[in-house]
């Protein structure tokens, strides 16, 4: 019984995300939905940034600490294992549904591109953003051993849609810095975990492996070629 109850939940669980998901896409795209990141009554300035700084903040912190594993420890010892993961994912949809619906939008153009060739290939980047970031939740390579390579490219893939827009706005750029600044400080708590858990292991993959961005010269080393 308790094992159909979890398969139920995590189905609960799985569907939230992918509404709270594929609203991100409107949300960030400014389409069809009914709220997004440049609709709505404009507040004071200094109040938006603070308001919408923290909303982030909310999202940042929920992923953060449920994903590292000194939580997960303490946490299995409340949740059953088998819905630790869901649980994470059902909070972080409550994280981005809070952020949306309480998100004040800062109007002021930063930039438009009015160039439609240019426009064009802005959209899509966007689109690409959230190809990578769903076709990341497919990849089966090195994540049993690290982990990384789905992290890395469904960060690059948001990275890609948040930022490319013909028309940014100051909400815009807000929301795209400091996803940007969760993005650059989470990679570093996953790094300084994998190097706890794994040691010189990871260290020795790390210097073989690109992150967000492939390099020239460097690759993702071969899970063949990995000691284990």
């Amino acid at each position: 019984m308790a094992g159909v109850v979890a398969v139920i939940y995590g189905g609960v669980a799985y569907g939230f995300t992918l509404v709270a998901l594929l609203y991100l896409i409107g949300f960030v795209g400014n389409l069809i939905v009914p709220k997004s990141i440049d609709t709505g009554t404009a507040g004071p300035l200094l109040q938006s940034v603070i308001v919408d700084t923290m909303l982030i903040g909310l999202f940042a912190i929920q992923h953060s600490v449920m994903a590292r594993q000194g939580f997960k420890r303490w946490w299995t010892r409340i949740v059953p294992p088998s819905v630790e993961r869901s649980t994470y994912v059902l909070a972080a949809s409550f994280a981005l549904l809070i952020l949306y619906w309480e998100w004040q939008p800062i109007p002021a153009l930063v930039w438009t591109v009015h160039n439609p060739a240019a426009a064009a290939v802005l959209d899509g980047i966007f689109w690409l953003g959230w190809v990578v970031l769903v076709a990341s939740t497919f990849m089966i390579s090195h994540f049993e051993l690290f982990g990384l390579s789905q992290v890395f490219a469904r960060l690059y893939g948001v990275l890609l849609a948040v930022w490319a827009t013909p028309a940014m706005t100051a909400g815009h750029l807000l929301f795209a810095v400091v996803i940007t600044g969760y993005i650059l400080i989470g990679i570093q708590l996953e790094e300084h975990d994998l190097i706890q858990q794994f040691g010189d292991q990871y260290r020795r993959y790390r210097q073989h492996a690109a992150m967000l961005v492939p390099l020239p010269g460097r690759k993702f080393a071969d899970p063949k070629d990995a000691d284990v």
